[in-house]
């Protein structure tokens, strides 16, 4: 059975200066994404798709380069729109977070809501499967916060931030990169959050 890795991309360079969706990977996020590649489920990807955010096009192109492959864009995978707000940190940021997955049909500060941010994602992992067409495992590089979309989707549960990668990774400093999978047919879970170093 086809098997469909999803995978977070891992730490940025943030700058508030440059709008989010174009922030890349820093040296420790593309150092992470190297070390993926020695991951035994690595081998058995045939194709690699992302969404069209330069941190996720870093990812992918880091795997692809890796099996071989070229890595296909899809927008509809990107994070929740937040352009509403632009870069917000710290404190801020997590309390607007926090109302998006308890207020998922209602729109945070201008922010898409987690509602059809989930209906999105699940439209789009339907058109990789389509794409993909069964040849082989596959691998969505994306976001953390429609990745818990997606995963309350996949448990069949209510939207909530209890489905949330880690949120830190597995060495001091490092932040989100990690991955599930999930049966492309059945969409039944296969595999838990995980870092992708850990």
């Amino acid at each position: 059975m086809t098997t469909v890795y999803y995978v977070t991309h891992p730490d940025v360079v943030q700058d508030p200066e440059v709008p989010v969706p174009r922030w890349p990977l820093s040296d420790v996020g593309r150092a992470r994404m190297e070390r993926l590649c020695g991951a035994p489920w690595v081998s058995g990807l045939r194709s690699v798709f992302c969404s069209s955010e330069q941190k996720a096009l870093d990812g992918a192109a880091v795997l692809a380069r890796h099996l071989g492959v070229e890595h296909q864009v899809l927008p509809e995978l990107g994070e929740n729109d937040r352009s509403s707000t632009g870069f917000m940190s710290g404190d801020a940021f997590s309390a607007v977070v926090d109302r998006f997955f308890a207020e998922p049909e209602q729109s945070v500060r201008g922010w898409e809501t987690a509602a059809d941010a989930q209906r999105r994602m699940v439209a789009a992992v339907d058109e990789v499967v389509r794409r993909a067409d069964g040849a082989g495992d596959t691998v969505i590089v994306a976001h953390g916060g429609v990745g818990a979309l997606l995963m309350c989707a996949l448990r069949g549960v209510p939207i909530s931030r209890e489905q949330e990668q880690p949120l830190r990774g597995p060495e001091p400093g490092t932040v989100g990169g990690c991955w599930f999978s999930f049966d492309a047919r059945t969409r039944e879970l296969r595999s838990a959050w995980s870092p992708i170093d850990g």
